[in-house]
């Protein structure tokens, strides 16, 4: 009966998740700002405010991201990878309203800054449960290690970690920067 039930676990697998391609991940996709080419958004994502979201193209987004966004826009650019239980949030509550409860506070009282652009630059790794807050960009080639809280601008092909989010070193020497923008035909 084991061997039975394994056969059966494994199709039923497969066929949850053929449906969810075909089906789910396909609707999420066609609703966003923009999504490029060979984009994929695993399962068990939380994504609010889809009309202010921008993928470019080869992109990969783990189970469990939540994208949430109102007033602001979120940007994933080319050849990102995202491990997953990425949190963005591009947005905060007023809560310096003299006799008013946070939760009552509206879209419309909210003060300018309280929703910002989060930016991920292109040749990103972001690790599993990262939460990156608004305003924030992810400058190209970074890694950002797991668990980590992303509250300031990164540098890039830096290597971020912790709570909140600190430079660790670089992926590569200044020369290899260079060598590296050279071999992918990137100019800066």
């Amino acid at each position: 009966m084991n061997k039975i039930g394994s056969i059966i676990y494994k199709i039923e697998e497969l066929v949850r998740k053929a449906l969810y391609k075909i089906f789910r991940e396909s609707v999420i996709k066609s609703s966003l700002g923009s999504c490029g080419k060979n984009v994929h958004i695993a399962e068990k994502c939380d994504i609010k405010g889809n009309q202010n979201i921008y993928i470019g193209n080869d992109v990969a987004i783990g189970p469990r991201a939540l994208l949430w966004t109102t007033g602001a826009n979120i940007f994933i650019k080319d050849k990102v990878i995202i491990g997953p239980g990425l949190s963005v949030i591009t947005g905060n509550h007023r809560t310096n309203i003299i006799g008013k409860y946070m939760a009552d506070v509206t879209a419309a009282e909210k003060e300018k800054d309280d929703d910002q652009d989060v930016i991920i630059e292109k040749d990103v790794w972001i690790g599993a449960n990262v939460t990156i807050l608004k305003g924030v960009t992810v400058a190209e080639g970074c890694v950002i290690g797991g668990g980590a809280v992303v509250t300031k601008n990164t540098e890039p092909y830096g290597i971020y970690v912790g709570v909140p989010a600190k430079y660790c070193k670089s992926r590569f020497s200044e020369e290899e920067i260079l060598e590296h923008r050279k071999r992918l035909n990137i100019r800066k």
